[in-house]
């Protein structure tokens, strides 16, 4: 057993991919020049809808999926290539909510390192993204902040997005994001991670902010196992703010949110 787990670590330390321990967070570490990672992510939310049959409101477990191409561009510079899906649960169900933050499309962004890990107090990336699904075209940016003391990682994320909807509606919409990881071996990370939405309709602003507007928060445990060219992160999410809140049908942000994360290095 012990020289299977040495093999494993040997095998991580080696790898070529570029694996993620907070599923939602983005780190300022990027691919090598030329190097290319498949991602693939899985999303689950737990929300209420009205049953037909019954009349009355119930608990389902709506899911997202997204799978992204990574590219090594240039030293620092990475570009990513996304195709997202976002199934129908179906007819057995009426009142759905609108799945928070996803939708059928595509999604294409650059992601560039200021400066080589470790040459500022702080690593410093951006980060831009458009994105094309059957509602919006949606613009976003990010600034990307990372800090390591030994084998602690801190991150986060400020990130705003710009919402053209076809309905003429315009948003802005704030989803920051911030983490902390500690590894307990190269093939074995674990921390907390957190993200936060809140949405600010403009054509026209509503008259009252409802829940679905926003600010939500959520905050879970994570964890990020490194098997060399393969990598798989997955966080539980608990929503921190409105938790007494009596979750009505078409409301997006349940009391639980799990995000599963796949990469391997091609």
């Amino acid at each position: 057993m012990r020289t299977w787990a040495y093999a494993v670590v040997l095998i991580a330390g080696a790898a070529g991919a570029n694996p993620r321990p907070l599923p939602f967070t983005y780190p300022t570490d990027s691919l090598a020049k030329g190097a290319v990672e498949i991602e693939q992510y899985v999303d689950l939310a737990l929300l209420r809808a009205i049953s037909p049959s019954s009349t009355r409101s119930q608990w389902y477990l709506p899911s997202a999926f997204q799978t992204e191409l990574e590219i090594g561009l240039a030293e620092r510079l990475e570009l990513g290539l996304y195709l997202t899906f976002v199934p129908d649960p179906g007819e057995q169900l009426a009142s759905k909510a609108l799945f928070p933050g996803q939708g059928n499309g595509l999604k294409q962004r650059l992601r560039y390192l200021l400066a080589n890990p470790g040459a500022w107090p702080i690593d410093v990336g951006v980060y831009g993204e458009l994105v094309e699904n059957e509602r919006e075209i949606e613009l976003e940016a990010k600034l990307l902040l990372q800090r390591r003391f030994g084998r602690v990682r801190i991150a986060a994320n400020l990130s705003a997005e710009y919402e053209l909807y076809f309905s003429d509606q315009r948003e802005i919409v704030l989803d920051p994001s911030a983490g902390v990881t500690y590894e307990i071996a190269p093939s074995l990370h674990v921390g907390l991670d957190s993200w936060l939405r809140s949405e600010y309709p403009r054509n026209p602003p509503p008259p009252t902010r409802t829940f679905g507007l926003g600010p939500q928060a959520y905050l879970g445990p994570a964890v990020m196992m490194n098997f060399g060219k393969l990598w798989w992160a997955f966080a539980a999410y608990a929503r921190i703010t409105d938790t007494s809140h009596d979750l009505q049908p078409g409301e997006p942000y349940g009391p639980l949110y799990l995000r599963s994360l796949i990469g391997y290095d091609l």
